[in-house]
């Protein structure tokens, strides 16, 4: 469901998925061709969440900020697989957060990255472009292949293919909303 939170309505761009009981609330925008799965929560009560375009935030994913310090920020084509935790942090372009993560505060995970699933990235840690982050807490690992970059690449494209497919199945109508 989409809130209104005081005067801040959340803006969905065209051609975006938002699965039924999926709760996207106040001062939140997404970028075109993305998709929010079910049971996801995306709170910008406090501060913003900007999520790009081509993003994927799978089931059972909690997003939100710290009042005031910290918002969100989801860049393009980022796979956030289920079940993860992504408050007050940036996660940058073509990146895949694994499964049961949690990024914390003040912290950035760069371009061409990902973060194993199960890993605790604690605040305010900055990693470098192109690595694989892992374990509680979360460090480098070592860098990542050029196969293993453009898997991220291609989880991004299977979940707009995904999203497109609900979307027609439904019959559902691609809409602008807010703003």
């Amino acid at each position: 469901m989409i809130y209104r939170y005081k005067n801040l309505t959340p803006v969905i761009q065209q051609n975006t998925f938002i699965a039924p009981g999926a709760d996207i609330i106040g001062d939140v925008h997404i970028g075109r061709d993305s998709s929010v799965w079910f049971h996801v929560t995306i709170r910008g009560d406090v501060h913003y969440i900007r999520i790009g375009e081509e993003t994927n935030i799978q089931d059972n994913s909690m997003l939100h900020v710290t009042n005031g310090i910290y918002p969100l920020n989801i860049g393009n084509r980022v796979t956030v697989a289920h079940s993860v935790t992504l408050h007050g942090c940036t996660v940058k372009d073509n990146t895949l957060i694994g499964m049961g993560t949690t990024i914390l505060d003040g912290s950035q995970i760069s371009e061409f990255s990902i973060v194993a699933a199960g890993s605790l990235v604690r605040e305010n840690n900055k990693y470098p472009p192109g690595v694989l982050i892992a374990g509680v807490p979360a460090r480098v690992i070592r860098d990542l292949s050029e196969p293993e970059k453009q898997k991220n690449l291609q989880y991004a494209k299977n979940y707009i293919k995904y999203k497109n497919e609900y979307l027609e199945t439904n019959n559902l109508q691609s809409t602008i909303s807010g703003g």
